[in-house]
């Protein structure tokens, strides 16, 4: 009988670390692990993805983004001057000056407050930096 339990004994040392993990892999793979508790939310990675090129950023984003950044380095001022010489180095950019120059009044009252960043406001783009700054405030 002793020999019998030995058997049963090495027989379920074997196979029960790879019964446990196997159930442990099982059970972590089948969690939600979103937080949100259905399956819709898993993410998953996709070979679809990888062959298709990042979208390129059309250039009075780029240029919104660059002035947003030197707003915050600088000031609105020199963002402002940048602008203008960017709208007339690139007349293409004209019809985006108004929004980019909203765009900065908005991010300098943001960051500077309404009374300090009405003080950077100039004639660039007719007056849509002081409109950024009064609908910011």
């Amino acid at each position: 009988m002793t020999h019998t339990a030995r058997r049963i004994g090495r027989s379920l040392a074997l196979v029960l670390p790879v019964v446990l993990v196997l159930s442990g892999t099982l059970a972590v793979s089948a969690v939600p692990w979103t937080g949100q508790g259905s399956d819709d939310q898993m993410l998953t990675a996709s070979s679809e993805d990888v062959s298709v090129p990042a979208k390129s950023r059309a250039p009075q984003d780029i240029l919104r983004d660059r002035l947003l950044a030197e707003l915050q380095e600088k000031d609105p001022g020199t963002a402002l001057t940048h602008l203008q010489r960017e709208v007339e180095n690139s007349p293409s950019l004209a019809k985006h000056c108004m929004s980019i120059a909203r765009s900065l009044g908005k991010a300098a009252v943001r960051h500077y407050g309404p009374t300090r960043a009405q003080s950077y406001s100039r004639p660039v783009c007719d007056t849509s930096f002081a409109t950024g700054v009064m609908y910011a405030s």
